[in-house]
C-alpha cells in the first residue's frame, strides 16, 4: 500500500520553522527567550511506552498525543524549532492567543502566534506549563486530505533520546545516554543558532555541514545548490516540488550512487537540490536529512549524548522509486491534480501543465480509495507503456512512460 501511494505522490512535504526572529517583530510579540519553557517529566516506565504511528503520504510520522487533556493528531518534527499548533485546531484557545512574531519556512515566512498550555503528553513524556506556537498548517503539508493539529518540535524532544522503529511503526522517548540497539553512529546536536537537530553528511568528496536532521521532512536528503556543485557528481537530474508552511518550492532531483552519514554508507539515495538562496542556505544550513531517508533504518536521535544511531532496516539501500510519467500529482476526492511537471520527462514533452486535472486512468475513474489501489502505480510503470489519461473536461491524452533521470 505504501509503495502505491508513494508512487502516486512523490511530492514530499517539507516543514521547517527557523528559530530566528524577524528583524522587526510584531508589537507585543513574545520572543522564544521570554516564553515559559514548562517543566518536563519522563516516566519511570517510559521505555515501555511506545507510541504507534503511521506514515503520511508525505512520509511523516503521524500519531496521537494530548494537549490540555485533549487528543490531537501530531507529526514528529525535529526540524521545527518550537512545537507548532494549527490555528484551525479545536485545541486552540483564542482567549489565550497572543502575537508570536514570525519565522522562516519553506516557501517564505509565516506569522506566528503563541498560546500557553497547561499540559502536553507524548508517550512517557509529560510537560506542565510552557506553550506552543500557532500558525496555519495546511493539509497539503502532509500530503493528506485532512490536516493535523500539531507539529512536535525540538523544544519538546531534545532533552531526551528519541528511538524511532520505522519498520514496526512505533517510537518512544528515553533518558539521554541510553543505547537500546546497535548501529552505525553519526554526530548530532541541537543547534544554538537554529534550535533544530543537526548532523553532517558526505556527498561525493564534499563534507556537508550542518545538515538539519528533520523527521518532518518527507524527502530523503536535500542539499544547497552550492553543496551539490561542490560534490561534482555526474548523474542525470530532473525537478520536483515540495510544500512547506509558506508555500511551494521547486528543487532539482537526482538519485546518487552513495552518500555517507557518519559511519553509515547509504546506497542509491534520492537527493533534492535547492536553488540558490533556497531555504537551507537562508538559515545557514548545508541541507536536510529527512524522513524519506531515515525510514530505511531504526533511528536513535540523542542530542544530549551528541549522537545519532542508524541500524539498517529491510528497506536500506533499496533503489528509490522513479517517476516514469514526469507528473507529480495530488489526490482529490475523484480526481488527480497535476502539481508539478518534471523537467525532461515525457509529460513535459507532451505539453502537460501544472493544474491539469485527471479523472480516469485507462478508463477507470478515480475513486476515493484510489491511492491504496494497484492502479496508483501507473506513474512509475515500465518504460514504453502507454497510459490513457482521461481529463476532467472529457478529453483524453496518451502518455508514453519513459526513464528520464
Amino acid at each position: 500500500m505504501r509503495r502505491a501511494l508513494f508512487a502516486l505522490v512523490p511530492l514530499l512535504a517539507v516543514l521547517i520553522v527557523s528559530a530566528r526572529e524577524p528583524a522587526k517583530p510584531a508589537p507585543a510579540a513574545i520572543s522564544p527567550a521570554a516564553r515559559d519553557r514548562g517543566v518536563y517529566h519522563l516516566a519511570d516506565d517510559a521505555e515501555a511506552r511506545w507510541v504507534p504511528f503511521d506514515l503520511t503520504p508525505g512520509n511523516q510520522i503521524r500519531f496521537t498525543m494530548q494537549i490540555d487533556g485533549r487528543n490531537v493528531t501530531a507529526i514528529l518534527d525535529t526540524g521545527v524549532s518550537y512545537t507548532l499548533l494549527a490555528k484551525a485546531s479545536p485545541a486552540v484557545d483564542t482567549a489565550k492567543l497572543v502575537a508570536g512574531g514570525s519565522a522562516r519556512a519553506i516557501g517564505g515566512s509565516v506569522e506566528l502566534g503563541w498560546m500557553p498550555t497547561r499540559t502536553l503528553a507524548i508517550g512517557g513524556l509529560a510537560r506542565t506549563g510552557g506553550g506552543v506556537t500557532v500558525t496555519d498548517l495546511p493539509a497539503i503539508a502532509t500530503g493528506s486530505v485532512a490536516a493535523v493539529d500539531l507539529l512536535v518540535g525540538a523544544d519538546l524532544l531534545a532533552g531526551h533520546a528519541l528511538d524511532i522503529d520505522y519498520a514496526a511503526r512505533k517510537f518512544r522517548l528515553l533518558p539521554s545516554g541510553r543505547l537500546p540497539f546497535k548501529g552505525e553512529t553519526a554526530p548530532l546536536r541541537v543547534s544554538a543558532a537554529r534550535s533544530v537537530y543537526e548532523s553532517t553528511a558526505k556527498l561525493g568528496n564534499r563534507r556537508l555541514a550542518p545538515m538539519i536532521v528533520d523527521t518532518g521532512d518527507g524527502s530523503a536528503v536535500t542539499v544547497t545548490a552550492a553543496g551539490w556543485k561542490a560534490a561534482a557528481l555526474t548523474v542525470p537530474s530532473t525537478t520536483a516540488i515540495s510544500f512547506g508552511l509558506a508555500g511551494a518550492a521547486v528543487s532539482g532531483l537526482a538519485i546518487v550512487p552513495d552518500l555517507r552519514v557518519g559511519d553509515m554508507l547509504a546506497r542509491s539515495v534520492e537527493v533534492r537540490v535547492e536553488p540558490a538562496n533556497g531555504f537551507s542556505q537562508s538559515v545557514g544550513a548545508a541541507g536536510r536529512i529527512g524522513s524519506g531517508f531515515l525510514q530505511n533504518y531504526r533511528v536513535l536521535l540523542d542530542p544530549g549524548a551528541r549522537r545519532m544511531v542508524l541500524s539498517r532496516g529491510p528497506k536500506a539501500d533499496t533503489v528509490p522509486l522513479r517517476s516514469t510519467s514526469g507528473l507529480l500529482l495530488g489526490v482529490e476526492k475523484d480526481r488527480l491534480k497535476v502539481l508539478h511537471v518534471m523537467r525532461g520527462g515525457p509529460a513535459a514533452a507532451s505539453g502537460w501543465k501544472d493544474g491539469d486535472l485527471i479523472c480516469a486512468i485507462d478508463g477507470t475513474p478515480i475513486a476515493a480509495d484510489y491511492a491504496a489501489k494497484p492502479i496508483a502505480t501507473w506513474s512509475i510503470g515500465a518504460p514504453g507503456r502507454v497510459v490513457e489519461l482521461g481529463l476532467c473536461d472529457g478529453s483524453s491524452r496518451a502518455l508514453t512512460l519513459s526513464r528520464f533521470y
